[in-house]
This record gives structure tokens, sequence and C-alpha cells, in this order.
């Protein structure tokens, strides 16, 4: 499959909850959870190098309007919903349309 729609994000916890945040944004790997799903084709999570706290997200996505859909759904909420208490300020996104790469997982 090929990777239509993709969107970075850069996340910064509250001090010292940079693993905490990555530990819950990993969960979205599981079974069930929106990067599990047939749709993603990329979910990356990285931090910086320089701040522990900052952390990144790159995925891409079969479409934009599967991602929509995948994230409208009650595991991706409830995610969501627990990301925000953890953040130091609004998160920064990106969204963008993949042209070549390669993500081998």
């Amino acid at each position: 499959m090929i990777a239509n729609y993709g969107f970075s994000a850069t996340l910064t916890a509250k001090p010292g909850m940079g693993n905490q945040l990555i530990d819950l944004l990993l969960t979205g790997l599981n079974e069930g959870s929106p990067g599990a799903s047939e749709y993603c084709l990329v979910y990356l999570v990285s931090r910086s190098a320089s701040d522990p706290d900052v952390v990144h997200v790159a995925e891409g996505w079969t479409s934009e309007e599967d991602h929509h859909r995948v994230f409208a759904g009650k595991a991706a909420q409830a995610i969501v919903a627990q990301i925000d208490p953890l953040l130091a300020k609004d998160s920064e996104y990106t969204d963008y349309v993949p042209v070549r790469g390669k993500s081998a997982l």
C-alpha cells in the first residue's frame, strides 16, 4: 500500500513527563488502536535529542479520509483525551502529501 496522506506533530510535555507521553503514544500501536489499523502505514514516535520532553510523531495513511475515520473512533479518542493533561502547550501539526520514501517496520 502507498501512503497518500500524512502528518507530523510536535508535542511538548510538561517538565519531566516526556516518558509518560511517549508511553501513551506508543499504545497507539496496540491491537485495536489507530497505529495498528491497516490504513496506518507509518507510525513513528521520536523524542528530541536536546529536550526529552519534546516528542515528535510522524504518521502515513492510505488516505486523509481513512485517517479521519480511524481517529474518530473510540480507541483514538481515548488516547487523545489522555494526552492533553500531559502537555505544556498546544501541539504543532503539519499535514503533508507523501511523495516517496521508505518505511520498514
